[in-house]
């Protein structure tokens, strides 16, 4: 039987047109060749926030680079350089074929380009020798882009070939989104300079966005300002005007890409450098007009059909983060996720989380130190609440993160998306869709995301402040150094056994224990000392309680046990206990000085008008008139 091929696919932002078209291309070829494609994706630059980025772009640490049989990397939508670096280190460690779209930077890697330097060219003289632009503008992407180098490359060439002032104040770099469209325009508008007669774009996205924003400053495209973008995205086609752009073979290129990929594995050869053509389009907003018409009804079907979606979307998007907003526990979180999931097209869907997500730091003493809790990375196992296939939801409890997949997914010609489930920073899990156009087509897969992952953090959140109420009740009732109840916490649990001996007629026990010679040890050992001593016979009476009694540090040196349902035997028992758990607490702690101390035991109906505060006065003079005793009887001794 032949085996399937396996495919990791390394890109960022795939709600964009550019990655969208590749993306077609390389699952068209995926599924003929009946190859399997895994895509990492992240959208990284896209909130403007370091720590939300850096969570994203946890994904790609998640790739298993073992369980592939090849790389198609689209590290050009990858805007930060030390992420792309890290992928590439890794990815040459691995020793798999790869290849590279738009990049020839790696030698070592099969390329498919598509050419930029030439078509921009051509844009720009079209400008210049065309409409008679002089003042001319120029939107980039980041330069460490090779497409955005080599367009701007073009573009400085052509200007000094024309013998044209290139002003830098009059070019904007940006990381080809549409908000360095708009930005780039209040830049140019609001800098007092001379109004320029065009503008040329890196990209249909910033285009799109700086005639919006021209418009919006009062300006008209094209008879104020010619704007021209770079890639002849479907909004740019049916824009009005009609984008002035380059038109690149994007599905095939991706295509190709995956086939050359897929070829190298079974071992045929290629040539390093595979380059496409690309063509200028020449309409609207530079002053041309169309060479052509698209079918307008065909148009108007597609707008309809997205306007649709959105809605749906939406619909689903906002039922859910309502019924979210009221979910206290994991359980309840995940069973809404799993209702609302259903309503998205899917062969699986999964919510992977790292088994820590939910960890919460609970301190057992004074100076207990915090465990640190991993959040930049995955654990090394994960844990699936939920596993959707069919419309049943069925968990994983467990999983090796190497893996990836929670469940090994069936046959061949699938095309799963890897996306990333945190809150900032902190890693806490991933999203996997399997054979479904809702990661790349759906306008609001982003937002959905958002959405869930914000769910998962407030019930972390949430279990973090329930855990920290009960610490702080803790701490209210427990005595940090004995690490037994202290007043606070014996007279909320007394009160109930005082209760319960009323109620059913049964006797109490109480026993008031005082320390002797506290003062001494700490006068002659230190206070360490002390505290040692007090920890020590702390343990002595919680020892001799048993179950079904409770002790507590009544203050300074002085301890209390109670108990409900007594026997008179009990008083002479405990005590008994009590002074042989003292003479063995000695004889291995082997001190210079010895822990003693006085008990005096009471067990007493509760009738009549005795209160707890009586009796433990009661049991509190037995215990010293035995101490006086003592004393008395030392002196005796000493003399």
């Amino acid at each position: 039987m032949r085996k399937i091929i396996e495919i990791a696919v390394i890109v960022a932002g795939i709600d964009e047109e550019y990655q969208n078209s590749l993306l077609d291309g390389i699952t068209k070829c995926a599924k003929m060749n009946h190859a399997n494609i895994s895509c990492f994706c992240a959208f990284g630059g896209v909130l403007s926030s370091s720590r939300y980025d850096q969570g994203e772009y946890n994904i790609y640490s998640l790739v298993n680079y073992k369980k592939f049989d090849g790389v198609i990397l689209m590290t050009n939508t990858i805007s930060d350089p030390v992420e792309k670096e890290k992928i590439l280190t890794k990815v040459r460690d691995s020793g798999l074929p790869v290849t590279v779209l738009d990049c020839g930077e790696y030698p070592e890697f099969y390329n498919v380009s598509i050419d930029n330097y030439q078509a921009m060219k051509d844009i720009v003289e079209h400008v210049i020798k065309v409409h008679g632009a002089k003042l001319i503008n120029y939107i980039s992407g980041p330069l460490a882009n090779p497409e955005a180098s080599d367009r701007y490359r073009a573009f400085l060439e052509v200007m000094s070939e024309n013998s044209l002032v290139i002003d830098m104040d009059r070019v904007f770099f940006g990381e080809f989104r549409p908000s360095d469209g708009k930005k780039a325009v209040e830049k140019f508008i609001r800098s007092g300079m001379s109004r320029p007669e065009a503008i040329i774009c890196a990209n249909d996205a910033m285009a799109l966005a700086a005639i919006e924003e021209l418009s919006n400053f009062g300006y008209v495209v094209p008879d104020d300002i010619i704007v021209t973008g770079f890639d002849n995205t479907y909004n740019a086609r049916h824009h009005l005007p009609a984008l002035t752009t380059v038109s690149r073979p994007l599905d095939e290129a991706g295509f190709t890409a995956c086939e050359i990929l897929i070829d190298v594995i079974s071992g045929k050869e290629h040539d390093k450098t595979t380059t496409l053509e690309s063509s200028p389009v020449f309409t609207g907003s530079c002053g041309c007009s169309s060479s052509g018409t698209d079918d307008m009804a065909e148009y108007m079907v597609s707008i309809y059909k997205s306007l649709n979606s959105c809605k749906r979307d939406i619909s689903i998007i906002n039922r859910m983060t309502t019924e979210l907003a009221e979910n206290e526990t994991s359980a309840s979180n995940m069973r809404t996720i799993a209702q609302f999931i259903n309503d998205i097209q899917f062969d699986r869907f999964a919510v992977c989380l790292c088994t820590n997500w939910d960890k919460v730091i609970k301190g057992n003493s004074h100076n207990s130190v915090p465990e640190k809790i991993q959040v930049n990375s995955y654990t090394e196992k994960m844990t699936a609440p939920i596993v959707i296939e069919g419309g049943i939801n069925s968990p994983v409890k467990l999983f090796s993160t190497a893996d990836m997949h929670p469940r090994p997914l069936t046959g061949g010609g699938n095309v799963s998306y890897f996306l990333p489930l945190h809150f900032r920073e902190r890693c806490l899990g991933y999203y996997i869709f399997t054979n479904s156009s809702f990661p790349t087509k759906s306008l609001l897969c982003h937002t959905l995301i958002l959405n869930i992952s914000n769910s998962v953090e407030n019930i972390r959140k949430l279990l973090h402040l329930n855990s920290m109420i009960d610490e702080l009740d803790r701490l209210y009732v427990i005595d940090p150094l004995c690490n037994i109840y202290n007043r606070n916490g014996f007279i909320r649990t007394a009160d109930v056994m005082f209760r319960h001996c009323q109620e059913k007629g049964s006797k109490l026990l109480i026993a008031f224990i005082d320390m002797d010679g506290l003062k001494m040890i700490n006068d002659n050992y230190g206070h360490k000392e002390g505290d040692f001593a007090l920890q020590r016979l702390a343990g002595v009476i919680k020892d001799c309680s048993g179950s079904g009694r409770i002790c507590a540090r009544f203050g300074g040196d002085e301890f209390i046990i109670l108990g409900s349902d007594a026997s008179e035997d009990d008083a002479s028992a405990i005590e008994t206990a009590f002074y042989a758990q003292m003479e063995n607490i000695n004889s291995i702690i082997k001190k210079p000085y010895s822990i003693d101390a006085s008990i005096g035991t009471i067990v007493t109906e509760v009738e009549g008008d005795k209160t707890l505060f009586n009796l433990i006065t009661q049991a509190d003079e037995i215990m010293y008139a035995k101490k006086k005793r003592k004393k008395t009887s030392r002196y005796l001794r000493r003399d």
